[in-house]
């Protein structure tokens, strides 16, 4: 790769965001395709968002990511927002089109997309979706697109479960149908009603944070997805249980792919990317 001026500028904003993989599997990509085009990890002060969003049209950055914390802040300073991020509530990709600013979200297309390594269909499945954040939004948005038959949405405050089904509500008549808010209380008593188990709070980043429920409920047939990047208690009883199970670098490859491939219009080279993360 040649530094010149011709090279695309891509980045990636958050605070802190020393420790992201984005660039090591996009960098990756564009290489194998050729593209003169560069990649870097851009630590953003939050007082600073607006600001920085503002440059990528003055210094003519073609696109970014955007990670924690800035999601739903980053919405009010774009000019244009996809469907998808309009329903979420958050963004984590923008596509500078000669500075107008368009907002997408492919966290819900990561999901999706590394669920269905493990689960070929999900049209039908019954899933207990664990928090009631940003991430949990755009999973949930990617199940309803699926076509699921019921998500139990479980959060330890319960009135941001209902307002969860409450935003979606907007969106989707019959959502209140599809969704049922329960309390971390309930999960236990839900487990069998249910094929696919998501966690999307950060309970198990750490090695001593209390389980979200009795991991030795668990059955063989549950398939069970932790977001956070690391083998999770909840993911290591799995494993021992005979679920089948993934952790969170599945959605953060294919959200990456889909972004490359808003970014340039070309097919992003997958296997390319998926190495370059597993060794980045």
């Amino acid at each position: 790769m040649k530094l010149n001026g011709e090279t695309a500028v891509y980045g990636i904003f958050g605070y802190p965001v020393k420790h992201s993989k984005s660039p090591t599997f996009q960098t990756a990509a564009f290489l194998q395709l050729g593209l003169n085009a560069v990649y870097i990890p851009f630590q953003v002060k939050p007082e600073n968002l607006q600001k920085a969003i503002e440059s990528i049209k003055i210094l003519d950055i073609k696109g970014v990511n955007i990670t924690i914390p800035f999601k739903e802040e980053s919405l009010k300073y774009v000019d244009e927002l996809s469907e998808e991020v309009r329903v979420v509530g958050a963004l984590n990709t923008i596509k500078n089109l000669d500075g107008y600013l368009i907002g997408y979200n492919t966290d819900y297309h990561g999901f999706v997309k590394g669920l269905k390594e493990l689960e070929e269909k999900i049209e039908g499945k019954r899933v207990l979706v664990i928090g009631a954040g940003g991430a949990s939004k755009a999973v949930i948005y990617g199940l309803l697109k699926d076509g699921v038959d019921k998500i139990y949405l479980s959060n330890r405050t319960v009135q941001r479960a209902v307002d969860t089904v409450q935003k979606f509500k907007e969106h989707y008549r019959l959502v209140d149908k599809i969704i049922n808010p329960i309390g971390l209380e309930e999960i236990n008593r839900v487990l069998e009603y249910v094929d696919i188990i998501v966690n999307t709070t950060s309970v198990g980043l750490k090695d001593n944070d209390s389980p979200l429920f009795d991991y030795r409920k668990l059955k063989p047939h549950h398939t069970v997805v932790d977001i956070i990047y690391k083998k999770t208690e909840l993911l290591q009883k799995a494993e021992a249980i005979g679920c089948k199970y993934q952790d969170g670098y599945p959605m953060l490859l294919y959200q990456g792919v889909r972004s490359f491939e808003i970014w340039t219009g070309r097919e992003a080279p997958v296997e390319v990317m998926r190495q370059a993360l597993l060794s980045g």
